[in-house]
């Protein structure tokens, strides 16, 4: 198996491990209120995501910026209930709540960017050449999250064309689930933050 291979395994299999569940939460109620057919705005919406976390991936495993570990384990979940509060106060889709939603999914990708780089890190080791592995990783990430994306808009599309449920409860009952754990796992990581 080569590196590319092998980090690209990696990548994938990290964002999608329900041992680090905050991730899949995040992806999952990012897209929670958008159908099937807006396919295309979801691709706007991770892409925009995706930018976000891939700059501070690169500049934290580069070491350019360096960061307090337990602050990113405890903003990652703050970003998954902020997110869920906009899906519940945001009952119509305009172009403005259109445009932070993309705003918001780029900012909150710089700081599960920087989630992901402790877990890259720690892979590394002492490695000197990171480029290649960088890449493998990030488009590892990317593949693991399209298939979160995928994944919960096949539930949305099975529960809103078959099972009759109206969107708006979905995007309710969705967004309240999620906020209750992340508010949860907040609560936990902030009573571990190390401030040095």
């Amino acid at each position: 198996m080569t590196d590319f291979s092998i980090y690209f395994e990696l990548g994938w299999q990290h964002i999608c491990n329900w041992a680090g569940y905050d991730h899949i939460l995040f992806v999952t109620v990012l897209c929670g209120t958008y159908l099937l057919a807006d396919w295309r705005k979801v691709l706007v919406l991770v892409t925009a995501f995706t930018i976000g976390h891939s700059i501070t991936l690169a500049l934290s495993v580069l070491n350019v910026i360096h960061i307090n570990t337990s602050l990113i384990e405890f903003l990652i979940p703050v970003t998954i209930v902020f997110t869920s509060l906009v899906n519940v106060f945001n009952k119509k889709r305009t172009i403005t709540t259109m445009r932070l939603n993309y705003t918001l999914a780029l900012f909150f990708g710089l700081i599960h960017g920087m989630g992901f780089s402790n877990y890259l890190k720690s892979l590394l080791g002492s490695s000197s050449n990171i480029t290649a592995q960088l890449f493998a990783f990030n488009l590892g990430l990317e593949f693991g999250q399209v298939l979160i994306v995928i994944s919960a808009l096949l539930i949305s599309y099975l529960l809103i064309k078959f099972a009759k449920t109206p969107q708006r409860e979905w995007t309710m009952f969705l967004s309240s689930a999620i906020f209750g754990i992340a508010f949860i796992m907040c609560i936990e990581r902030f009573l571990l933050i190390k401030f040095k």
